[in-house]
């Protein structure tokens, strides 16, 4: 199959929650699979305004409900103005990719509109303030969030995001091995890692990748060695080689077996291992459970509108409706939590989230139902980095955390997390 071919299916399948999902093991070449995924991203990113200059050169307007052909275009306009391929190339490839799955109709309107675009390239180019979001996603936010802010979110979680780097430990030593900068977390930050595989000692188990926003959660855990931990919704499993390394005794459960083998996988390069792993639907298990635990984690099925960076197509696929829909299994989850969870023990709620009604309402919530939980403050000074009084701007006036993709921006930016630790009073 023909790699934009290939593209073009991803992109379609990616606004529909699927991704790259088949393609990782095929027998696809790096080197395609590299072009491929920048293709897709790069159109997923720019789509709003691709649809923009597609409309302005075309007699009639994108439907609201695109079509195939008009899929094509969007993903041929993308590499006519961001990629450096030549432009009788990109005509070519995507006027006979159009008659393939439209007819010749289909390969003269995008003949015609991909001709004007490469002509006018350098003058679309020289836009400002080039849309990432759409109006629906718009509106998830605007129920939290400033116009100011919301601008913000948008500029920095539209850019590609360098790679974050959990250690076991030695983290300055890292640093330095791996070529990449000690954030005030102690997470180690590369700036265009490449292959990942490729770095030093990755075969060896002495890291492993995670988003400094999602490894602050466990890090506000203090001297757990020994401690019997919960980690519900474990897979694919970075928080749970943190507890691990910590020296807690982990019971790691999700709902995906596929997510368990992964995990177990990635464990297993960092030679590490669970107490016991659990394939169940978190509620059914806490139902049924008779074993209490020191510390539960939950990190909560969510709309997982904070991994936009990573997972751009979240921005044409999300609504206020998902964002309900999500609150309503976190709070069910959280319901069945007190009978597991010890007196005076540790509960540990985190999304990666930017709606406040999957993070701080829920918990809020949460609290006032249920009285014997009582917020216990984030501080810096968990984090054990000379560097950790720059996370103050992401600690809320409730003693909670929440980072935004404009974070640490002249950085990288961050993931949109939410974290909250509560202590069930004896």
């Amino acid at each position: 199959m023909d790699i934009r071919e290939i593209a073009f299916e991803v992109y379609q399948k990616s606004l529909m929650n699927s991704g790259f999902d088949g393609f990782e093991n095929s027998e696809i070449s790096t080197q395609d699979m590299a072009f491929i995924k920048r293709l897709v991203m790069t159109t997923l990113r720019k789509q709003e305004f691709l649809k923009k200059v597609i409309n302005k050169y075309s007699s009639k307007p994108m439907p609201q409900k695109m079509q195939p052909t008009h899929f094509l275009l969007v993903v041929g306009c993308a590499e006519a103005l961001y990629f450096r391929t030549p432009t009788y190339a990109v005509v070519n490839s995507y006027v006979a990719l159009a008659k393939k799955i439209g007819n010749k109709y289909s390969g003269g309107f995008i003949n015609a509109i991909l001709r004007k675009i490469c002509t006018d390239k350098e003058n679309i180019l020289q836009a400002q303030n080039v849309p990432f979001f759409t109006k629906t996603f718009r509106q998830i936010l605007q129920k939290d969030y400033t116009q100011k802010q919301i601008s913000l979110i948008e500029k920095y979680s539209v850019q590609e995001p360098p790679l974050d780097i959990t250690v076991k430990k030695d983290f300055e030593y890292w640093a330095t091995k791996l070529n990449g900068k000690l954030m005030p977390n102690n997470s180690i930050r590369i700036q265009s890692a490449g292959e990942i595989a490729q770095l030093p000692d990755y075969n060896n188990g002495e890291w492993w990748v995670q988003d400094m926003a999602s490894s602050m959660a466990v890090k506000t855990l203090k001297n757990i060695t020994g401690l019997k931990v919960l980690d519900l919704c474990a897979a694919p499993g970075g928080k749970t080689a943190q507890l691990i390394n910590a020296g807690a005794n982990v019971t790691a459960l999700d709902i995906s077996e596929k997510r368990l083998q992964t995990m177990q996988k990635n464990l297993a390069r960092l030679k590490m291992q669970t107490i016991k792993t659990i394939c169940a639907d978190a509620n059914s298990f806490l139902q049924e459970c008779k074993e209490k635990f020191d510390i539960i984690l939950l990190d909560a099925p969510c709309s997982a509108t904070g991994t936009l960076r990573r997972h751009p197509e979240i921005v044409h696929n999300r609504s206020v409706k998902d964002v309900e829909q999500c609150v309503t299994i976190q709070k069910d989850i959280l319901k069945n939590i007190d009978s597991c969870l010890k007196k005076g023990g540790t509960l540990l709620y985190s999304v990666c989230s930017l709606a406040k009604d999957e993070g701080e309402k829920q918990i809020i919530n949460f609290i006032s139902t249920n009285p014997q939980y009582k917020i216990v403050p984030i501080t810096t000074e968990l984090f054990d980095n000379k560097e950790a009084d720059s996370l103050q701007e992401m600690i809320t006036e409730e003693g909670f955390m929440r980072c935004l993709p404009c974070h640490f921006a002249e950085d990288g930016g961050v993931d949109g997390f939410f974290i909250a630790k509560l202590k069930k009073e004896k």
